[in-house]
């Protein structure tokens, strides 16, 4: 039984489903998968959030990755009002574009050119038809388990074999558009192998969240990626890294920076725009060419480099070029998970959190380690126990089992090991309780 007051949340969550189908304009968002209603959020600042009733909570969410400076960052707060009041939106070139462009493809080596688009689902969109067209190819190859954004022919699942086209895992999506999707188990290099060289004809592209964290967080060896490099390259088969979560995440060139793995095309959003919406992809200028108006690819966008979303981004980027700004965040991270493991296992419960820079995901199969979907336990129960003991301790949590925590820049060695505390807590009251 919760002890928060919930009650504005609950009148408004009443009024938003006479609006809204199932209340909210993002399925997660409607707290289906833990239960219960959704809590309402009325302001964020730093890594705090409070709700319509007045509720405070440390916020692992950061708007699902975005928010890697934390809430209402000054800077990129000032950058937003200084841009706004020389107004909203023109439908013609402005110098942040440029500024953006050049503070992004003067530190990433592998990308000529990009084009802005207003959200990551829309970048990857674009950034399949572009190997559509540079290739003359249709069919594209994704995993089991990555997830692309709500494009059509990547709302697709695995079928029943083992190299299979996929199948509709939405209505709406017809069965002729999934064929034209190939999907694979990730981590399987000999079946990677098989496919492409059976297929190379045909396939356009390969597209992979070089860190899959839509899904969980299910983190690929790096020989993987590296196979995964060479195959594409040796069958003339286009590589797509989408990098909408893991771009200025785990380093600023996102994972192709990590790990020293340069993808074809790559995908950003999330971060890039400082917690306003946009999206961009990219490559070397001989694929970039094919893009409109220059070649014969069309993408557009009414709101493409918004100069609102582009001072949001200039600002937060900025901030993320400082020397040692990913290794402060990504060793605070690893303090904050250590400590909560060591608790999970000093006390043998099958909980571990897996982390990669400052994303985090909560497993619940012990210390199995998760390398494809199906490695995932699909009861969620502990889960949801914890998403709503962590909010009765003022912590907030995506509420999604299979989604990820993120930690900002905005999160103190205090604050940190306050939310640490209240995990080993809850951990405590979920497993002593299922003894």
């Amino acid at each position: 039984m919760s002890q928060l007051n919930r009650s504005n949340s609950e009148k408004l969550f009443e009024t938003s489903s006479r609006y809204f189908p199932g209340g909210v304009n993002s399925p997660v968002r409607a707290f289906r998968s833990v239960g219960g209603t959704p809590i309402f959020i009325k302001r964020g600042d730093g890594c705090t959030l409070w709700d319509e009733d007045d509720n405070q909570y440390i916020d692992f969410c950061c708007s699902w990755g975005p928010l890697i400076l934390g809430h209402n960052h000054p800077k990129v707060f000032s950058g937003i009002v200084s841009t706004l009041q020389n107004g909203a939106s023109f439908g013609a070139p402005t110098r942040k574009e440029n500024e953006l462009a050049a503070l992004i493809l003067d530190r990433i080596p592998f990308i000529d050119k990009l084009r802005f688009v207003s959200s990551g689902t829309e970048a990857v969109m674009s950034a399949i038809r572009l190997a559509r067209g540079v290739t003359g190819k249709s069919k594209i190859v994704k995993f089991d388990g990555c997830y692309h954004g709500h494009v059509d022919s990547l709302l697709v699942k695995a079928g029943s074999g083992l190299i299979t086209f996929g199948t509709s895992s939405s209505a709406g999506v017809p069965e002729a558009l999934a064929q034209e999707t190939i999907v694979l188990p990730l981590n399987d290099i000999e079946l990677l192998t098989q496919c492409l060289e059976q297929n190379k004809a045909e396939i356009a592209c390969v597209i992979i969240e070089p860190v899959p964290a839509n899904n969980g967080l299910i983190l690929q060896d790096k020989v993987f990626l590296e196979a995964l490099r060479a195959l594409c390259t040796k069958n003339e088969i286009l590589l797509i890294f989408d990098e909408v979560i893991s771009g200025f995440r785990v380093a600023f060139g996102g994972a192709s920076m990590l790990y020293g793995i340069h993808p074809d095309i790559v995908t950003y959003g999330k971060i890039m725009g400082g917690g306003l919406p946009v999206g961009a992809y990219g490559a070397k200028k001989e694929i970039m060419s094919f893009v409109s108006p220059e070649g014969p690819v069309y993408q557009a966008g009414t709101l493409s480099g918004n100069p609102v979303a582009m001072a949001a981004g200039i600002a937060q980027l900025t901030e993320c070029s400082a020397p040692g700004f990913y290794e402060a965040l990504a060793e605070k991270t690893q303090i904050f998970v250590e400590k909560i493991n060591n608790h999970a296992s000093d006390n043998q419960y099958p909980f571990e959190i897996v982390s990669i820079g400052s994303i985090f995901w909560l497993s619940f199969d012990g210390k199995k380690r998760i390398i494809a979907a199906s490695d995932i336990n699909p009861d969620m129960h502990n889960f949801n126990l914890l998403h709503h003991a962590l909010l009765e301790k003022g912590v907030y949590l995506g509420p999604s089992g299979y989604e990820v925590g993120f930690i900002s820049a905005a999160h103190d060695e205090k604050t940190l090991a306050i939310a640490s505390i209240a995990f080993c807590e809850v951990l405590d009251i979920i497993f002593n309780k299922n003894k």
